[in-house]
């Protein structure tokens, strides 16, 4: 056998992996699903994974719900099938893809308190191949609790500079309208699932055809969430339209229904209470991306931030309500297909920004052959694009007169 070089990572609450000093980290790991699988031991649970090569990563539990994640810098998950890899009664569920730039993520659902016993890299001297064990005890609720948590690192998935931007005045209609584009879910997250299709790469294609169509008009300064295949969490999201200076912020999806039938295009703002049980349900499954990618939720809870965020809404809750008629109306100019039930409202986490006019735009749903169909059609795209420049320019001028009169 090979000279391998162990590298054992020390079992302390949220700690980095520690890496061998003289060798050479860099480039992309590919794993091998082949020589890779997730078991039961006795009273435990093992992780195998094997890597073409060895990279920095962080193993550390999480818990309401319980899971357990790996973060690399970076893995290659192509071909890897969640089903083959999870072999253990213990796993309740494995998700794998990219998490941040220079990022990837495994999020391995647990069944109950499993412990992180010991995390081991075992690196071939001859090939630079990787072995990554990491081996689960059962231990007590309260344990698992106590061990549970993210890294502590400031910022690690906020935009530098997010805390100490100013607010932006209320746009006037004299300079360019900052948009902020937000394509749902991304890397880890793929959103809804269709015919071989996902929401997270036909939103971010449309976002980056609506920001080509609307920069071109002249009068739009448009910013991404993403512009590539990552996870963004949710309140990065909202981070960013603020470091952004955004006037508007919008959120592109396109979610599938697996009971009932619907199709067309709906717009969305936020209430804390749902108009209908769909609408309700729809915001719930967004606001678990976090959760399901590995989020630490933990300590979000601010009962005096929430009262002020409120008394911030009341000036831009209307706002966002006509941002939302507006899009509506020149979705029907363009003749496009709207939902029976166009203009709804629940409590997506996305739109919560206090003092950004935030709406969530369903283009249609993957669920719907027809809908599917027009996601695909670069011509249909397209007349869409066009419909939401028009809407928002719209919007720009009755917002602006909005705001002269409430001035005077």
């Amino acid at each position: 056998m090979s000279s391998m070089i162990r590298i054992f990572l020390a079992l302390m609450l949220c700690g980095w992996a520690l890496m061998a000093p003289a060798q050479d980290f860099s480039g992309l790991a590919r794993l091998d699903a082949a020589q890779s699988a997730i078991t039961d031991t006795r009273g435990g649970v093992q992780i195998r994974l094997r890597l073409s090569q060895g990279v920095p990563y962080r193993v550390y539990t999480l818990d309401a719900p319980r899971r357990l994640v790996l973060d690399f810098r970076e893995v290659n998950w192509q071909g890897a099938d969640p089903e083959a890899l999870d072999q253990s009664m213990a796993v309740t569920g494995l998700r794998m893809g990219t998490f941040r730039a220079g990022w990837s993520r495994m999020v391995v659902d647990l069944d109950g308190a499993y412990l992180l016993k010991t995390t081991a890299l075992d690196l071939e001297g001859a090939t630079g191949a990787a072995d990554l064990e990491v081996i689960l005890h059962k231990g007590s609720d309260a344990e698992f609790t106590a061990r549970a948590g993210a890294p502590n690192l400031p910022g690690w998935d906020l935009p530098e500079g997010s805390s100490s931007q100013l607010k932006r005045p209320r746009q006037r209609g004299e300079d360019p309208l900052v948009v902020v584009l937000d394509p749902g879910h991304g890397g880890i997250d793929p959103g809804a699932e269709q015919g071989g299709a996902t929401e997270k790469d036909l939103m971010l294609m449309f976002a980056l055809e609506l920001k080509e169509v609307l920069v071109r008009a002249g009068g739009f300064e448009v910013v991404l969430t993403r512009s590539d295949d990552s996870f963004v969490s949710l309140e990065r999201r909202v981070a960013l339209a603020h470091r952004a200076g955004a006037d508007v912020f919008v959120s592109l999806h396109a979610d599938a229904l697996s009971e009932g039938l619907a199709q067309g295009a709906a717009v969305y703002t936020l209430s804390e209470s749902a108009s209908d049980a769909a609408s309700a349900a729809l915001a719930e499954r967004h606001n678990r991306a976090d959760m399901l990618a590995g989020v630490d939720l933990s300590g979000k809870d601010d009962v005096v931030a929430d009262v002020l965020m409120d008394l911030a809404r009341m000036e831009t809750q209307p706002r966002a309500e006509k941002v939302a008629g507006e899009l509506l109306a020149a979705l029907q100019a363009q003749k496009l297909k709207l939902h029976s039930h166009p203009l709804r409202h629940a409590g997506f986490s996305v739109l919560k920004s206090p003092d950004i006019p935030s709406v969530l735009l369903e283009l249609g749903f993957l669920s719907s052959e027809r809908d599917l169909q027009q996601l695909r059609d670069p011509a249909w795209r397209a007349r869409m694009a066009s419909a939401i420049r028009d809407g928002l320019s719209a919007w720009r001028l009755s917002d602006a007169a909005s705001a002269d009169l409430v001035r005077h």
